[in-house]
């Protein structure tokens, strides 16, 4: 399909943030399937990245690869750990490259910039080239993780959400509608966190994202807004001032 760039100008003091880093699990791109993409599923996230898009809000966005292949699992049946993250990080792309076909079949320009590189496929990762495409309003998805084993995709959203200058990055959860002080899918008594602190998260063992990316986060100040991603509207609705989350900063 031809894409045409719009020359409309769009309000961007109806959002909250104006530049944002979403991270969603692999997962997340199943649907009711056990494995693999569901592009209805495919197809509705791509709709909401639009309507946040379409406020004017510079998007970047880290997928995993856990709907494919999970490094941490191979591993632990016995794969050796390095080749085991590497065959997860070429999950990523995979997803990457499903969600860009997505977005652009909704007229939303695109770019997958993987952190290995494989040019006939995806472009990669230079900061500062990153950087100009979110200036033009093209999303940019960072595949392939950090580049490295031993770090999992929660950790290279928040690398990227930093080396981007990401005002806050958005977990997108399914099942969920943010933090709880334990699983309410297993306790029907867990209590929502409107708001929690990094330290809080690292002390309680709260499932959000592991303790490095965490930790990251802390030290550079960046906000974690957690919320349902199977909520429609909800990631435009927050972006709005409106919904349902948990807001992680110090």
């Amino acid at each position: 399909m031809t894409l045409s760039p719009t020359t409309d100008t769009v309000d961007t003091t109806k959002a909250k943030y104006s530049r944002v880093m979403l991270k969603i699990s692999g997962e997340a791109l199943m649907g009711d399937q056990g494995f693999g993409l569901h592009p209805p599923t495919v197809q509705r996230i791509a709709q909401e990245v639009k309507s946040v898009h379409d406020l004017g809000v510079e998007i970047c966005m880290v997928i995993g690869g856990g709907n494919i292949f999970r490094g941490l699992s191979g591993s632990a049946q016995g794969m050796e750990r390095t080749t085991a993250d590497y065959m997860g990080m070429l999950a990523t792309v995979m997803n990457a490259l499903g969600m860009q076909s997505a977005l652009e079949e909704v007229g939303v320009f695109t770019r997958v910039i993987s952190a290995i590189r494989m040019d006939e496929v995806c472009e990669p990762y230079i900061r500062r080239r990153a950087v100009r495409h979110l200036e033009k309003k093209r999303v940019c998805i960072f595949a392939a993780g950090t580049g490295n084993p031993y770090f999992t995709t929660d950790t290279a959203a928040t690398l990227r959400a930093n080396e981007m200058a990401c005002e806050a990055i958005f977990m997108g959860k399914n099942g969920v509608d943010g933090v709880y002080d334990k699983d309410p899918k297993e306790h029907s008594d867990a209590v929502r966190y409107d708001s929690v602190s990094y330290d809080d998260v690292l002390a309680k063992r709260l499932k959000v994202m592991d303790a490095s990316a965490i930790a990251l986060a802390r030290d550079n100040n960046l906000p974690l807004i957690v919320f349902g991603l199977d909520e429609p509207g909800g990631f435009r609705g927050i972006l709005a001032g409106e919904g349902t989350y948990t807001k992680v900063q110090g």
